[in-house]
């Protein structure tokens, strides 16, 4: 079973713990009726939907969730952590992602497989180094840099056709190296 949640610093609602843990949640259940039986025990618990599980209910659902035995193996991947803000508040939103992926680390599952996704942020990378059983790093490999170039070109070439050769090389040029791997 595959679970996958993007974090979109586009959308505050693909930002937020709560937002992962229902996406999350939804995806396992609809590929499982023992985690489908789960879920639909805590909307009946919430009054069949009419109230919102507080973000322990969801953690606790999850777990129970990903520790039913004899479960195929199931992946969860999180996509571009670091767009969950960082902002100051109560527990950032990013800290509250990180705590998570600790939490279920921490299970010892089995058959669970974790993969998150990043920029190379400290506080992520201080968080996720000591959970992790193998880090690859893409950031500044010559082909995430190619891939970055012939992304700009295509794009620059198909959008500003008008343009003169010298801006397009010169937009292209710059895209590529502020890039950062992105």
């Amino acid at each position: 079973m595959v679970a996958y949640f993007y974090c979109d610093f586009r959308n505050s609602k693909k930002q937020e713990i709560s937002d992962i843990l229902a996406s999350l949640i939804a995806q396992l259940s609809a590929k499982s009726d023992p985690c489908y039986d789960i879920v639909s025990a805590l909307y009946s618990t919430f009054d069949a939907g009419s109230r919102r599980p507080a973000d322990n209910a969801l953690i606790d659902c999850l777990e129970r969730m990903l520790k039913i035995e004899g479960q195929p193996r199931t992946y969860i991947i999180i996509d571009a952590i670091d767009e969950s803000p960082n902002r100051p508040g109560v527990v950032p939103p990013r800290e509250r992602v990180l705590e998570l992926v600790e939490r279920l680390v921490h299970l010892r599952l089995s058959n669970l497989r974790i993969c998150v996704t990043s920029r190379p942020e400290a506080d992520i990378r201080a968080s996720l180094a000591p959970l992790s059983s193998k880090i690859v790093s893409l950031h500044d490999q010559d082909g995430q840099k190619q891939d970055i170039s012939h992304y700009v070109i295509y794009n620059v070439n198909r959008n500003m056709r008008r343009w003169k050769e010298e801006d397009k090389k010169m937009v292209i040029d710059s895209l590529t190296r502020k890039a950062d791997g992105m």
